[in-house]
């Protein structure tokens, strides 16, 4: 059943921006790395946020080739604007020959934050993310830019995205930060270590993703179930050898929690992160209406005590899982 919209609320950092502890990611309406997407879907996922009490919607300049994510969120939300905190992101765009490819001088984000506000139809973001550090710009000029877009209106909060603790100081620095965005889930957790203090020590929210490992903890693929050939998760370690048996033999465990508290597998690992210290959101990626119905069914609950300890004693038991890249 859809949740209503009397839903739980959380600030974020210091700003004045109140958001839902779900939000809604929307790279797989992009249609680059995910099958079967269609306009007509997409658009009626993002509307259906304003149903169930998500009023927080993250998408990028590069989600999709020709901004395709950020202008559907423009016609879903024709009108509506008011009634959600949108965040996007700028600095890797697709080159001519269709290759994602970073530039985050300031000059480049500024001209993709203009048209970012042209594509989602609004005249001011509410949250910028440095969307990845480049290797040849320092961070802290990055960072000046979207310093310099708050200070003309066009922007109301800075965030930065994929960065370690060292370029989250540099970027904090020079533009004080109200969200950071990095992977975070129940099997891959080293910002714990470092970077989930710093962010509370500084009121900074953390906005996590990868809260289902791209789907795999959702919990309705099988020991049998082999991905499409063409699904881009087939690359990812975690879906292949002895990772994936673990990550089966784990997901038992809370397919058991999930049916003793009637809820989804999903909306188990869901709730659960949105309860870790630090942690001010996760972020949900869908591309039909019902995935995230069901993923804002994971707010205005808590698991218990006994089922906190049942889920860390399985963590535990089946040790990290292997990533692409790692934050502390």
């Amino acid at each position: 059943m859809p949740s209503s919209n009397n839903q739980p609320r959380r600030t974020l950092g210091s700003s004045d921006l109140v958001v839902s502890p779900v939000a809604l990611g929307t790279w797989p309406i992009a249609g680059v790395a995910t099958l079967d997407v269609n306009n007509r879907d997409s658009v009626a996922t993002i509307r259906a946020c304003l149903d169930v009490g998500v009023n927080f919607i993250d998408t990028a300049y590069c989600y999709g080739p020709n901004g395709e994510s950020e202008n559907l969120i423009r016609q879903a939300l024709k009108g509506q604007h008011n009634r959600v905190v949108l965040a996007t992101k700028g600095g890797i765009h697709y080159s001519s020959d269709g290759v994602q490819t970073q530039d985050a001088r300031p000059e480049t984000l500024i001209r993709e934050c203009d048209q970012s506000l042209r594509r989602l139809g609004t005249d001011r973001i509410d949250l910028y993310y440095l969307h990845s550090p480049d290797p040849q710009v320092p961070v802290a000029e990055s960072a000046g830019a979207i310093h310099d877009l708050i200070d003309a209106g066009k922007v109301r909060c800075a965030g930065a995205s994929n960065c370690h603790l060292e370029q989250l100081q540099a970027f904090h620095a020079a533009c004080p930060l109200t969200a950071v965005q990095l992977p975070y889930n129940m099997l891959q957790r080293d910002i714990q270590l470092q970077t989930i203090p710093w962010c509370q020590q500084h009121n900074i929210s953390l906005v996590v993703y990868w809260a289902l490992m791209k789907g795999l903890l959702a919990g309705r693929l099988t020991q049998e179930d082999q991905l499409d050939e063409n699904d881009s998760r087939r690359k990812y370690p975690m879906y292949q050898g002895e990772e994936w048996n673990k990550n089966q033999a784990f997901l038992n465990t809370l397919r058991d929690i999930a049916a003793e508290a009637n809820r989804t597998v999903a909306q188990v690992v869901v709730n659960w992160t949105i309860h870790q210290p630090g942690v001010t959101v996760a972020l949900c990626g869908a591309k039909r209406r019902w995935q995230i119905e069901e993923t804002a069914n994971a707010m205005g609950w808590k698991l218990s005590s006994s089922q906190f300890n049942r889920i860390g004693k399985a963590i535990a038991a089946r040790g990290k899982a292997a990533a692409k890249r790692v934050f502390r």
